[in-house]
């Protein structure tokens, strides 16, 4: 009976793991305390769908990329803090859906959440919708902070995927808790090896990313 247990244990973990391409790693795997909210896993989103490629809620990114979030979590924790992730390793799929809610200048449902003062016309000029994300070279990261007693994330001035200038990482116009919250954020993961685009707070992608020209496309499940 025994060995049928460990049998069935160890068939079940080749299913749940063995899908990924070499170097990539579920997260939780190595950062099992990580809070994990992929966005684009449920209608939480700018589209307001679940988006193509999204199957569950975990995380995904290279395996370098999660031994380098590693540490930005534990210094967080030593300040009783919490990282907090909405996106990581995400499909070519999901940027071809991206692309086709993008040229569909009738869908604007969620323009006064997401982008209020941007014409979607100009959000591939603007750089808020690309053709190819870092994202799905898997070493590309969305994080925010949360409190580690409240679960609460800190202020940052804007909420999460908000396409304009009050998401830029350097943005003047909010206060100084908003700037002190953003600059944490930004120093504990350029200390670890990020590197930030400055046209989104949370958006941080590993300074050397095993798969720097390659895209790939497999699931999140």
């Amino acid at each position: 009976m025994k060995y049928y247990i460990t049998f069935l244990f160890a068939f079940f973990c080749f299913g749940m793991f063995a899908q990924l391409p070499q170097g990539f790693v579920y997260v939780k795997t190595i950062i099992p305390d990580l809070k994990v909210d992929l966005k684009y896993n449920t209608e939480n989103n700018f589209v307001g769908k679940r988006v193509d490629g999204y199957q569950s809620n975990k995380l995904i990114l290279t395996k370098e990329s999660a031994l380098a979030l590693k540490k930005v979590q534990k210094a967080l924790l030593d300040k009783n803090l919490c990282l907090k992730v909405y996106d990581g390793y995400r499909p070519q799929r999901a940027v071809n859906h991206f692309m086709a809610w993008a040229k569909d200048l009738n869908d604007t449902i969620n323009k006064a959440n997401y982008y209020p003062d941007v014409d979607k016309l100009n959000l591939f000029a603007e750089d808020y919708i690309a053709k190819r994300s870092g994202h799905s070279k898997g070493s590309t990261v969305d994080v925010t902070i949360i409190d580690g007693n409240t679960g609460e994330p800190l202020d940052m001035g804007s909420a999460y995927d908000f396409f304009g200038k009050a998401s830029w990482t350097d943005y003047n116009n909010i206060t100084d808790t908003q700037k002190a919250n953003r600059k944490l954020l930004l120093e504990v993961m350029t200390k670890h090896g990020f590197v930030n685009f400055y046209k989104e707070w949370w958006h941080y992608t590993l300074k050397n990313e095993p798969f720097p020209n390659t895209y790939f496309d497999f699931p999140v499940k």
